[in-house]
Formats: C-alpha cells, sequence, structure tokens
C-alpha cells in the first residue's frame, strides 16, 4: 500500500569525486558524459543527435504530440459510462499548471522528449500534507541515478543537486522510460538515439562532408603541381594565395599561378556521387529507431496521395501509442493512486490526430447520426460549434421529423 511504503527524503551526505585519468578512455568513461563512439569514428551524444535535422524532426513529432493531444482524468460508471473528472489534482497538474513557471502539456512534452534523448524523463511530485499531487518539477536526466532498495526491492531515485544529493520513494517521481530491447535493468530506459548511434554517427559525418565540400566552393580539391622542387616557404605562400582566392566568400574567382604550376582538379568518384542515396538511407535508419514515418522527418520521397492518408492512423498506433501508454500508466500509478484506480483512470484524445477533411468529417457525422450513435449536439461539439436547444435527443433525424407548434387557434366548430 502506498501509505505503508510512503518514505521522507534521505539527505546523503557529499562523497569525495574519484580520479581516473582519461588519457585512455574507455567505453565506461565516455558512458559518464553520455558519449558513445559510432562505427563512423564520431562520437555521438544526446546533444550532438539532436543537432541533425533528422533526429530533431523525429524528436519533435512524437513529444510535441504528446504535449497537444490532452490528457483527461475519468471516473467510471456502474452502467459502463464514463465521465471527465475535472476536480482531481491529476487533471489540473496534467493539463493546467504543473508549477507556477511550467504549463502541464509542455512538461509532458519535455518529460517526452529527455526519454527519447537520454531513455527516461523524470518528474518530481511535491504532495501536500495530506499526500496529494500539488506540482510537478522537471529532474534533469543526468542527475538521477535509479537504484533498487537491498530491503523491499523497490527502486528509487538518487538525486544529485550541486554537491548533495537525496533519495527519493519511487512514488515520488513520474518516470517516462523509453522502450529498449537491448536494456537488461527493467527499472530505467536506454536511448533510441543511443541505440541507433552508427545510423546518427554516419549523418554526421555526412553533415560535416557536406559542409566541408561547399565551404570549398562545392568541388572537390585538386592538385597544385610545378616542373621544379618548391621550397618549404615558397609552397606554402602559393597555397594560401590559392585557397584565399578560389574558397568561401571568393569561390569562382581567378587565381594567378606563378612558378610555371598547373592546377589539376579532382573529379567526383562514386562513393561522393552516391552521396545523396547514402544521405537518404541514414534518414530512413533513423525514422526505423524513432518508428516515425520518414514523412514526418520531412522526408516526401514515397509520399503519395493514398499513403497521406493512412499516415496519421499509422503515426498513432505505431509511433506515438507506446509513449501514450508509458504516460497513462505512470499518471495511473504516481498521481491517481491506489486508492482511485478502481474507479478514475487517465487517457489521451487522439481525436486530433484522426481528423480528416471536412466533407469525409461530415460523411462520418450523417452516418452516426443515422445509427443512432451520435446527437446534435454531440456534432456541434466535435465542431466547436455550441450545442443547441433540443439537441441531446437521440434519433435518426433522416427517418423521423418534427412538427412545429402552430400559432393559430383552431377554428371553432360551426
Amino acid at each position: 500500500m502506498f501509505g505503508l511504503r510512503r518514505k521522507s527524503l534521505e539527505v546523503l551526505q557529499p562523497v569525495a569525486p574519484e580520479t581516473r585519468s582519461l588519457v585512455t578512455p574507455t567505453a565506461a568513461d565516455f558512458a559518464i558524459f553520455g558519449a558513445v563512439p559510432s562505427l563512423s569514428g564520431v562520437l555521438v551524444t544526446p546533444n550532438s543527435a539532436l543537432r541533425v535535422p533528422a533526429v530533431m524532426a523525429g524528436v519533435k513529432a512524437i513529444s510535441e504530440a504528446v504535449e497537444i493531444l490532452p490528457l483527461h482524468i475519468f471516473r467510471r460508471g456502474q452502467d459502463g459510462s464514463r465521465e471527465r473528472v475535472t476536480d482531481h489534482p491529476a487533471a489540473r497538474l496534467l493539463n493546467g499548471a504543473a508549477n507556477p513557471w511550467t504549463n502541464g502539456a509542455h512538461l509532458r512534452e519535455v518529460l517526452t522528449a529527455d526519454a527519447i534523448a537520454h531513455g527516461n524523463g523524470y518528474g518530481s511530485i511535491l504532495r501536500d500534507q495530506g499526500g496529494k499531487p500539488r506540482e510537478l518539477h522537471r529532474l534533469l536526466p543526468t542527475s538521477v541515478v535509479v537504484e533498487i532498495d537491498p530491503t523491499t526491492k523497490e527502486p528509487r531515485y538518487k538525486v544529485t543537486e550541486g554537491t548533495s544529493s537525496r533519495l527519493v520513494s519511487f512514488e515520488d517521481i513520474l518516470h517516462i522510460r523509453a522502450p529498449s530491447p537491448l536494456c537488461t535493468n527493467s527499472v530505467v530506459g536506454r536511448s533510441p538515439l543511443i541505440e541507433a548511434k552508427d545510423a546518427i554517427g554516419l549523418l554526421i559525418v555526412l553533415q560535416l562532408h557536406a559542409s566541408k565540400l561547399f565551404a570549398n566552393g562545392g568541388r572537390p580539391s585538386g592538385i597544385l603541381s610545378f616542373p621544379q622542387k618548391l621550397g618549404a616557404e615558397v609552397a606554402a605562400r602559393i597555397k594560401a594565395s590559392w585557397q584565399a582566392a578560389t574558397s568561401g566568400n571568393n569561390a569562382g574567382g581567378t587565381a594567378v599561378l606563378e612558378e610555371d604550376g598547373k592546377f589539376t582538379p579532382l573529379s567526383f568518384n562514386s562513393v561522393d556521387s552516391q552521396f545523396l542515396e547514402i544521405w537518404a538511407l541514414a534518414i530512413t535508419e533513423v525514422a526505423r529507431v524513432l518508428r516515425v514515418p520518414p514523412v514526418l522527418l520531412m522526408d516526401y520521397s514515397r509520399q503519395t496521395w493514398a499513403n497521406a492518408e493512412t499516415g496519421g492512423q499509422q503515426f498513432l498506433t505505431y509511433s506515438l501509442a507506446p509513449w501514450l501508454s508509458r504516460w497513462e500508466a505512470e499518471v495511473s500509478l504516481k498521481l491517481i493512486g491506489e486508492g482511485g484506480q478502481s474507479d478514475m483512470f487517465p487517457e489521451f484524445l487522439t481525436d486530433e490526430l484522426l481528423r480528416s477533411d471536412f466533407a469525409s468529417r461530415a460523411t462520418a457525422y450523417g452516418q452516426y447520426r443515422s445509427m443512432g450513435v451520435m446527437t446534435a449536439n454531440d456534432v456541434r461539439r466535435g465542431l466547436n460549434l455550441p450545442p443547441i436547444a433540443g439537441g441531446d435527443v437521440l434519433q435518426n433525424p433522416y427517418t423521423s421529423s418534427a412538427v412545429a407548434p402552430s400559432n393559430k387557434e383552431p377554428a371553432a366548430n360551426a
């Protein structure tokens, strides 16, 4: 029971830092700083990965969708119905103000982005004297370490702040984990960006190569040759003069060669000519790891009218649904608590992602009305219109008709 598990916060004494040499760093040393070497030779960190436009687009697609979708609390009725709850503290924290300076929807976006980039997103739950949640605060993922209590076998969170740290009970931390089949510890998640370090490292190398290529005028380098041997100072002076006249802002300028020199340009090889194909493949690999459609990474090469229509449904089912499920589970466990789970539950409203064009919506609403599933006011709420009098009657408007009352007095019998 939560009431029996609740522990007071324990402040730990500062520990002297361990001194280690980084002359020959190991994989564990890189992991301390969140950096993992890739096969491309570059170190991939959450920050360096997010500087790749394709990665940033995928992270924003998921985290911003979690932000814009309403997350409401509902109460189950005895007859199977459900009613939206607005007076529960979780409803206010998730959709109103999570704390005096952060909106609940924005906090959901940030914690989701933390989970994707670092593997885990942490939110500290501040409670009042009665144990009710009153505020949610974001914790930096790099400042939290998950431990297992040796006595109760429950997870606990070691939060480092400055030179001291404190232990926080699991029920006071909103923990959003990234899915990872490679993580042996089920208590923590592993960043999909780090798992895709080789694909992201390739994109970083390609981006750097393209930047250097166009910085040199968009052409491969060439060879300056001379009939006689040049001294070191003369060779350095001629090279600097050539680069100053033909690269950067002076690309395409006229260079003057001395000492009977000749410039031989180097042509693109097979790897250079397939540069765009390699780049497109790396972007597709990032889309696979984040499980988002390539079109959400702004890759329209395979976009057609047919698959564009079902794109929203695919994104919701295969990309977003696992994240929404994790949020709903954490909210139910930590913010609603065991005492309220029997009749209350959180749920995201995903209608915004599935909203189609106006003609298709009108056809669907008309079918629902004829089936007796929706009332006129249900349809008006879906269209953001105010309710009308008599609009809560559940009937088929195509087969039933209402007779307007007459204002005329009945004629007297002669």
